[in-house]
């Protein structure tokens, strides 16, 4: 049974920084992709960013790139997700995600529905 556990949400100012954790449990080594996502009220779940497991390979939204930084301790078995200047367009509950997928494609793993674990999610919010 895989379980993903996250953490590090919380309220901060625009201008600020978060890093979320999330904590991947009940897996076996397998290559595959862990993801980021995130879902503010009344819109879909949006792609936010992608690292390949074992390649360290990494995909970011276009609108998101240069603000985020994704990564993974392989020791620990726990991907972050570091969000720096922070907007108030950033509000919305992020959720992690494990993807099958070991190809070397990363950059198309920006589906939801390809996801097959999720975690129960971290809620940001970004005050102006």
């Amino acid at each position: 049974q895989v379980q993903l556990v996250e953490s590090g949400g919380g309220l901060v100012q625009a201008g600020g920084s978060l890093r979320l954790s999330c904590a991947v449990s009940g897996r076996t080594f397998i290559p595959y992709t862990m993801g980021w996502f995130r879902q503010a009220p009344g819109k879909e779940r949006e792609f936010v960013a992608a690292i390949s497991w074992s390649r360290g390979t990494t995909y970011y939204a276009d609108s998101l790139k240069g603000r985020l930084t994704i990564s993974r301790d392989m020791a620990t078995n726990t991907v972050y997700l570091q969000m720096n200047s922070l907007k108030p367009e950033d509000t919305a509950v992020y959720y992690c995600a494990v993807d099958d997928y070991s190809g070397p494609y990363i950059r198309s793993r920006y589906r939801a529905n390809e996801y097959d674990y999720w975690g129960q999610g971290t809620q940001v919010t970004v005050s102006s």
